[in-house]
């Protein structure tokens, strides 16, 4: 099996509003065995928290918040059918394949880590995606990858598998980088590397426009 993304790089600026990313490929089984492709996308791993609602006193409040040292901002497993009608829970697992793959119990419980996958799902950066693969020809495939503006910047692994039988195959990998370019840029580095000195400019920036704004309204 071969495959390629159409292309490697995704550059977020002040328009950006998402992406559409191809993967295309190819099957070479002289045999003519049915094949299935299942295609796996994983952002980059970022500390998360997710807190509980409590009532207290009357009112609703957060409670202790659970927490996971590293978990995908982004999740995508896309396939030609049906995740379950290509191999059994236990293969699926052990290949990343489908939000059941992503383990969260280090340091999170199985609650939260349950209600987790589900509002990253709301937000449209856990998916699964069973018409997300499509034969264009014999041996031929093609797959769409969306990603949401939300979706973090950083390196993604892209990950196309071949199933046959229930079996996994072959696996092709690639690195897809989402990045900020121009002032964009500029910005989220000077905020990562001088986070005190880019809250005092916001600061600075908010009170002149309160002023600029109180002005304008004086005169009236």
């Amino acid at each position: 099996m071969s495959a390629d993304l159409t292309t490697a790089n995704v550059e977020v600026d002040a328009g950006y509003a998402g992406a559409r990313i191809g993967v295309f490929g190819a099957v070479f089984d002289p045999s003519g065995r049915p094949a299935d492709v299942v295609v796996l996308v994983r952002g980059p791993d970022q500390p998360a928290a997710i807190a509980r609602r409590e009532r207290r006193a009357g009112l609703w409040l957060n409670g202790p918040p659970a927490t996971v040292a590293s978990a995908p901002g982004f999740h995508l497993t896309a396939s030609n059918r049906r995740l379950a009608e290509i191999a059994a829970l236990s293969t699926l697992r052990s290949e990343g394949a489908g939000t059941g793959a992503l383990d969260l119990s280090a340091g999170m419980d199985p609650i939260f880590a349950r209600a987790f996958v589900r509002l990253k799902a709301r937000e449209g950066l856990y998916l699964e995606d069973p018409a997300g693969v499509t034969f264009v020809d014999k041996g031929l495939f093609r797959a769409r990858i969306t990603l949401p503006a939300s979706a973090p910047v950083g390196r993604y692994r892209v990950d196309v598998l071949l199933f046959q039988d229930g079996q996994p195959i072959t696996r092709r990998s690639r690195e897809l980088v989402v990045e900020k370019v121009g002032l964009e840029r500029v910005i989220s580095g000077f905020a990562r590397q001088s986070p005190w000195a880019y809250g005092m400019a916001c600061m600075l920036i908010a009170l002149a426009a309160g002023w600029a704004a109180s002005a304008v309204f004086r005169r009236v």
